[in-house]
């Protein structure tokens, strides 16, 4: 299990520049037409919500896991499988935000857990949020309690899933009646697409080298 290695490796990762925006448009729905009247890069005015999501890699099994919820139908981005997090509450840090936010969505135990650091924030134009993925190392094992009112479903995927390019497909979706080609991770019954494929895209990229080195 190689935990330890892969916590050094980000710790420095992570501290360089990162790819940005670019890995994150290699999962970002494109529009047939080749533009699209729904993306914004950065918010019009100040106004937007900050949020924070927690990008939590599961450390104490046979190999390293990313852990994903499936959202409730009933809230925003319902029935879709994301990190958890939400947004932030009074002068908390990004970091207060995304550990807050699990220990509410899954149970996370904040004691298990180590921040390694941040990927690129996203912006999400139609809900206007600022989003800042954290990055964090899940040390010991427990047992996740799905919150109800936000989380059906509480799954993991090997992170060397998302290396192989094997359950990367794209296909043709209608989104607010546009027809887009939409990439997406076929990790689930439900794909994994959009912002959360967006920010899960930069993460595969900072973190190939780390499977490189021990092939």
């Amino acid at each position: 299990m190689p935990t330890k290695e892969f916590q050094q490796f980000l710790k420095h990762r992570l501290q360089e520049p990162l790819p940005g925006r670019a890995a994150q448009e290699k999962m970002a729905p494109q529009p047939k037409n080749g533009t699209n009247p729904h993306r914004n890069y950065e918010p019009a005015n100040d106004d937007f919500r900050d949020n924070s999501v927690l990008v939590p890699v599961v450390g104490w099994k046979e190999q390293l896991e990313v852990l994903f919820t499936l959202r409730t139908a009933s809230i925003n981005h319902g029935g879709q499988l994301s990190f958890p997090g939400g947004g932030k509450e009074g002068h908390e840090t990004v970091e207060e935000t995304a550990l807050r936010e699990a220990q509410e969505e899954i149970g996370l135990r904040p004691e298990n857990v180590t921040i390694v650091g941040e990927l690129t924030p996203l912006y999400v134009g139609h809900s206007d949020n600022m989003v800042t993925p954290v990055v964090a190392i899940l040390h010991h094992e427990q047992r996740f309690t799905p919150n109800p009112n936000e989380v059906d479903e509480i799954l993991s995927v090997p992170l060397a899933d998302f290396h192989s390019g094997d359950r990367l497909i794209t296909e043709e979706w209608k989104l607010r009646d546009i027809p887009y080609r939409v990439p997406f991770w076929d990790i689930h019954r439900v794909p994994l697409w959009g912002a959360t494929a967006m920010m899960m895209s930069e993460f595969v990229e900072i973190t190939r080298d780390f499977f490189v080195t021990r092939d």
